[in-house]
């Protein structure tokens, strides 16, 4: 059964104004389906960020479309940012606010019901061991709690895509790998997860497909297994360094 489409998009570009200009997105074009884990990975500048920062409606493309639903998201950009889930690097939580206020200002920013907030707030911290914190301030979390607390809140308007960028840097591994859980059950209940990550050993366990940016452009976009399949390498980071090798010889020299 073929997969159903979730986001489409078209021939992407951004460009950045300056001597010279800077394109950090040259046409890109990627069907994410629903219920899938897509990793987006490449070297830094590869336009990972942009191209998630773009999704998420956070920057505005230079050219070309996203389409939900047949339809272009920038029709009505903020019913579109209902399905979306977005959860940052960098921990930013109100410190003003207990973990538990935190959970339902977000819900209330999303419009959801009262009734539907006050109980999603209270299975999201039980679900993320977070309820022993609730009348607590962020500002005593740990790194790993914190990241908790920001997939809680991501998931508070109960989205149809999470993006997570960079969701277990700097964790420690036994944090990282809950993290990791927690993608798999998103996945599991349907929702479909768009991760930047550096690490490769990540993505290969996680990812239904990968998707790998070099200088604004999709290099390719395959599953982990036909990946090392095709390269002949036995995981997903042998692979990524094999791309990165042809691409240097590729590249012309200076005479």
């Amino acid at each position: 059964m073929s997969k159903k489409v979730l986001l489409k998009i078209n021939n992407i570009t951004k460009s950045y104004q300056g001597t010279p200009p800077i394109h950090a997105l040259k046409g890109v074009n990627l069907d994410i389906y629903e219920g899938e884990v897509l990793s987006l990975l490449g070297v830094n500048g590869a336009g990972k960020t942009t191209l998630s920062s773009i999704i998420s409606t956070l920057h505005p493309p230079t050219s070309g479309d996203i389409l939900f639903q047949n339809k272009s998201i920038y029709d009505d950009v903020i019913s579109f940012r209902k399905i979306i889930g977005m959860s940052p690097q960098k921990p930013n939580i109100d410190e003003m606010l207990t973990i538990k206020e935190n959970l339902l200002f977000a819900g209330r920013y999303f419009n959801v019901s009262e009734n539907i907030i006050k109980q999603r707030c209270f299975d999201l911290m039980k679900k993320f061991e977070l309820l022993k914190y609730a009348d607590a301030k962020g500002s005593i979390l740990s790194g790993g709690y914190k990241q908790r607390f920001i997939l809680a809140r991501t998931l508070m308007h109960n989205p149809k895509l999470v993006i997570l960028d960079e969701p277990t840097v700097a964790l420690d591994p036994h944090i990282r790998r809950n993290l990791w859980d927690t993608i798999k059950q998103l996945k599991h209940e349907g929702i479909t997860v768009l991760l930047t990550t550096h690490y490769l050993e990540e993505a290969e366990a996680l990812s239904d497909r990968v998707c790998i940016l070099d200088k604004g452009v999709i290099k390719l976009t395959d599953t982990p297994e036909n990946l090392k399949a095709s390269y002949s390498k036995s995981n997903l980071e042998d692979v990524f360094i094999k791309l990165l090798q042809e691409e240097k010889e590729e590249t012309p020299h200076d005479v």
